[in-house]
């Protein structure tokens, strides 16, 4: 199980304290949740992944993977919300206070990837990375919103996975993740993927399409706020594709999705042409340009 990020991962440099002002950066306590929420939710799609983690965690939880800071100004007021961990995110309104979180995430031991919107994210690693240094993989993506109607499609018997699901669903997630960022997590954090995705089952935020007890179709709820719904992993069984079943089990989850939810996000690979011409008959539209970081 991978270790959770902790104050006391990172190494305080002097060229971080003459940069910038002790007190600008800190880590986040529960008792900050309401400012953070309100900061977050100011840019809901771009944030509802750490604003989802907040809402079933708390601000301190190895749940997190990982912890929370925040940036402030002289007048104490956010500038930037960041975690810092496995999956490095951040919110930040102030080319300072990407600057920051660059410098302070250089010494974040079990940093996996780094994402976020295209122009944060090469701020970001103009700062962060060393002389020279390239990371492992970088994904361009697009971050999709659902946009107007829904297409009239046959319903299909989606429903939420059980726990007896599990053994299908684990190497379906951790072949995707190798795709994506050249790593399985069932070779590198077996125990881990597998509570994980576990807990993801008994939150009810993995939903499939069983038929004669073979997978046809799946797709994870990774963040859920009142706002916004974000999904990954998004599947069809290689023997059953090109039928419509993935446009139909899609186009069947946003329907209940929206019901709790004021807007559905997901985003794709840029070199994905197939899912994306998907998600566009789905009803989904460009929002903005992301990356991923994929670190060595």
């Amino acid at each position: 199980m991978a270790v959770p990020l902790l104050r006391h991962e990172f190494e305080t440099t002097s060229s971080l304290a003459d940069a910038f002002r002790v007190d600008s950066i800190s880590e986040l306590r529960e008792d900050h949740v309401f400012e953070v929420l309100n900061f977050l939710g100011e840019r809901p799609l771009h944030t509802v992944f750490m604003a989802s983690l907040i809402r079933d965690n708390g601000l301190v939880s190895p749940q997190n993977r990982g912890s929370f800071y925040a940036c402030r100004n002289a007048h104490g007021s956010l500038e930037g919300v960041a975690l810092l961990g496995h999956a490095t995110v951040i919110e930040a309104r102030t080319s300072a206070s990407i600057s920051a979180f660059a410098r302070m995430a250089r010494n974040c031991r079990n940093a996996h990837l780094i994402r976020g919107d295209r122009d944060t994210m090469t701020r970001f690693w103009n700062e962060y990375a060393n002389l020279g240094e390239e990371p492992q993989r970088v994904c361009s993506e697009f971050l999709l919103k659902l946009e107007g109607d829904l297409p009239a499609v046959e319903p299909v018997d989606l429903r939420q996975a059980a726990l007896e699901d599990l053994n299908n669903v684990l190497p379906i997630n951790a072949s995707m993740a190798l795709e994506e960022g050249g790593v399985s997590p069932l070779q590198r954090d077996p125990s881990g993927f597998r509570q994980r995705t576990t807990r993801r089952i008994i939150q009810g935020r993995v939903w499939v399409w069983v038929r004669d007890d073979r997978l046809i179709f799946k797709a994870d709820v990774v963040g859920n706020t009142p706002q916004v719904t974000y999904l990954e992993g998004i599947y069809v069984n290689p023997e059953e594709r090109r039928k419509g079943y993935g446009l139909r089990g899609l186009t069947q989850l946003s329907s209940i999705l929206m019901t709790s939810s004021q807007a559905i996000c997901l985003t794709v690979n840029e070199q994905n042409e197939k899912a994306a011409a998907m998600y566009e008959k789905a009803g989904y539209r460009l929002h903005s340009h992301y990356e991923t970081i994929y670190l060595s």
